[in-house]
């Protein structure tokens, strides 16, 4: 075969275009893995804090969001946390469970990417690094993909350019032009897993409260996330704004339950007859600056035994449905992942080609399949990239 010519070309070298790319060329299969970037796997890098949450262990279809809601099932079924741990086991990389079944590194995320990039180059997998993709053609044996170091052909090609998040670290929108030029609907694209901005009415209170965090449900209609919420200068965020972000959209409300496994009626009504101020009273249960801000907003300071019941009625509505209207997210910049992409009507879920274009295929985030905050989705990488390696 010449060397210009391949079995399938993958373009981007994140984890799920590397993870594809090795388990194709396992099979005997000749890849060539293309990426703008001149570092690999950057998201990986950065991920976990450095220490990469790779899987979930509670990884289900209903823990993803997606037009096609049922698309991801036949992927997730396939390659599960479960095999990728085995992977781990098998080189020797040790992991724990943080909370909620979030399994990080016991190392640094470097782990993974060496891992990746090992079982490329035990497959012969051909890698270029710093390369432009300058178009790709349909041709009638396949595909023709020209680059700034020359043309290559292949019978397939893989688009696993990632989505918009985190532009800082070369994400671009590459893989939907892709799929536009060759007839595919783009699922509206938009900032998920966000922090969220608030109001400069709403920051008079909280702003000074910056760094603060406190354990929260947060909700919108039927759907709540009960983890940590974070005030920042510009907003919120933290694990449970995080979570709702995704299902977020312009002018809809959050509701925060600040005290999601108490009744603070029950609590203050126990305390009747305490002659405790209110801010020291709640002070019990949230640091003592957050407990004096909440005074603050709520105009109430007597001692519990001053309260009269509309007081109490007052308090309970406001700890436990704090209502927020956020004015935007923070964008792209601070998104941890994309939300929307290729329209999965519009691709195999057996093997995650194009049902329009014979040999194209499109894994991981550019796809319109967006996972929970805590490895959802980078297990759904691994999912969607095991899914075409096998049919390309």
């Amino acid at each position: 075969m010449p060397d210009n010519k391949y079995d399938s070309i993958v373009i981007g070298a994140g984890a799920a275009g590397l993870m594809c790319a090795a388990l194709a060329g396992a099979r005997g299969r000749k890849v060539l893995l293309l990426d703008h970037s001149h570092k690999l796997a950057e998201k990986i890098r950065i991920s976990g804090g450095g220490r990469c949450n790779f899987t979930n262990i509670n990884t289900a279809p209903e823990c993803y969001i997606s037009n096609t809601p049922k698309f991801c099932i036949s992927p997730l079924s396939r390659y599960t946390p479960k095999h990728f741990i085995e992977l781990l086991n098998k080189y020797n990389i040790t992991y724990h469970e943080k909370t909620l079944g979030q399994l990080f590194c016991d190392g640094s995320s470097e782990q993974i990417i060496e891992l990746l990039d090992s079982l490329g180059n035990d497959s012969k997998v051909k890698r270029c690094m710093g390369v432009s993709i300058l178009c790709v053609e349909k041709e009638l044996s396949g595909f023709k993909v020209a680059t700034s170091i020359g043309d290559f052909v292949s019978e397939s090609v893989v688009i696993a350019t990632g989505g918009l998040s985190i532009p800082q670290i070369g994400a671009t929108g590459f893989g939907y032009n892709i799929a536009r030029q060759f007839g595919h609907n783009i699922i509206k694209t938009d900032a998920a897993l966000v922090p969220l901005a608030l109001s400069p009415e709403e920051l008079q209170y909280l702003s000074p409260l910056s760094g603060t965090s406190f354990f929260s449900s947060a909700s919108i209609n039927k759907t709540n996330f009960q983890e940590n919420t974070l005030i920042t200068h510009r907003g919120l965020s933290g694990p449970a704004i995080l979570q709702i972000s995704s299902y977020w959209s312009g002018g809809v409300a959050i509701s925060l339950d600040m005290l999601p496994n108490m009744n603070i009626t029950e609590e203050l009504s126990a305390n009747r007859s305490s002659n405790k101020l209110l801010e020291n009273f709640l002070a019990q249960f949230f640091s003592m600056r957050l407990a004096s801000s909440l005074c603050a907003m709520l105009q109430i300071n007597k001692s519990i035994s001053q309260l009269s019941k509309s007081d109490i009625h007052k308090i309970s509505n406001f700890i436990h449905s704090f209502t927020i209207k956020p004015t935007g997210s923070l964008g792209y910049k601070k998104a941890e992942v994309t939300k929307g992409g290729v329209d999965c009507k519009e691709l195999s879920s057996k093997s995650m080609m194009s049902n329009k274009v014979e040999g194209l295929f499109f894994i991981g985030e550019v796809v319109d399949v967006t996972g929970w905050l805590g490895g959802y989705n980078f297990q759904w990488a691994w999912a969607s990239a095991f899914a075409a390696a096998q049919n390309i």
